[in-house]
């Protein structure tokens, strides 16, 4: 009986210990930022840089109502067990109104939820909009040892719900902080919106679908705004880079002064993305012409649907013609 009790409560111990071990390994964060043990607190200046111009993506490239432009940006510095958004995962519902409506409200508000619940969210980050598809903004941001991820989303204007942005990038590399950090953007599909094109009316896709990157290829539709079938991948179409803000003999932050001085417009060279011409189907057959008893000739068209660019396949031949025996002839 002694034996028993004593196998009793040895086993009432270890299943204590094991119990208060897991407990105190399910508080800590997961993921990549667990093993970040550089200086608690740095700070970044943070550049977009939109490269949407007509040169490197000529398909319907928006020149009005409204021109080809940036929203502002909307960020977050968080630990692992926050996701502002994911790839092949379902956009939020603050995600879907940023990236149709550019609206930040819901988005705010799920991110201040995060951030009182589990304490996942360090801080909120924003920069101004962009006027133009080409140009910078800029703001600074604060990430902590224990949040040492950055998500942002920047929606593209116009469209259906196209984003750019970074999925939980980790600044820090074991015992320190990254000194700097550029990432080339390409567009995402939010999958709230069916449109096919920059200016397409909306119309809600039911049931949602997850977030795509939006290829050269995919989606496989010729009226697709990104679809370039020559292309391997599309050109970057923005860019970010984080510069960590070193401080000076004073202890006070030293600026990040690579900005342009006078106007957020840039030049960036770029190579040239080719557009092919493209023209509609034949029309049917006009009358045939001619005089009766002699071969006569008759005509069909067809109209350009997108004129080429930047060395891009020539527009064929418009009208064809043919011979024909004249009809009603007495």
């Amino acid at each position: 009986m002694e034996n028993l009790m004593f196998v009793y409560c040895s086993c009432k111990v270890i299943w204590t210990l094991l119990i208060t071990i897991l407990g105190y390994a399910s508080s800590l964060p997961v993921g990549d930022d667990s093993i970040c043990t550089a200086e608690e607190l740095a700070k970044y200046s943070i550049i977009f840089t939109g490269k949407w111009s007509q040169t490197a993506f000529p398909k319907q490239y928006p020149l009005y109502r409204p021109p080809a432009q940036w929203s502002s940006m909307l960020g977050v510095t968080h630990s692992s067990d926050y996701s502002m958004w994911k790839k092949n995962e379902y956009a939020s519902n603050g995600v879907r109104d940023f990236a149709e409506k550019g609206e930040a409200w819901v988005l705010m508000k799920e991110i201040e939820e995060a951030g009182e619940k589990i304490q996942s969210v360090h801080g909120i980050f924003s920069a101004p909009a962009i006027s133009s598809g080409t140009g910078q903004t800029s703001t600074e941001l604060e990430v902590h040892s224990r949040h040492p991820l950055v998500s942002f989303v920047v929606r593209i204007v116009p469209s259906p719900d196209w984003f750019v942005g970074i999925d939980s990038l980790s600044l820090c590399e074991g015992d320190h902080w990254m000194e700097e950090v550029s990432v080339d953007l390409f567009p995402y599909d939010a999958g709230t919106d069916s449109g096919f094109t920059f200016s397409s009316p909306n119309f809600a896709t039911i049931p949602q679908d997850t977030v795509t990157e939006i290829t050269c290829s995919s989606p496989s539709h010729p009226a697709n705004s990104f679809y370039y079938p020559k292309l391997k991948i599309l050109p970057p179409i923005a860019q970010v880079t984080m510069v960590k803000i070193k401080k000076n003999q004073l202890g006070l932050p030293a600026p990040y002064l690579n900005l342009p001085a006078k106007s957020n417009e840039i030049i960036d060279t770029v190579s040239e993305t080719p557009l092919d011409c493209e023209v509609s189907q034949w029309s049917s057959w006009g009358l045939c012409r001619g005089i009766c008893r002699k071969t006569g000739t008759k005509i069909r068209t067809r109209f350009v649907l997108l004129q080429p660019a930047n060395n891009g396949m020539p527009c064929p031949n418009l009208d064809e013609e043919t011979g024909c025996e004249p009809e009603n002839c007495v």
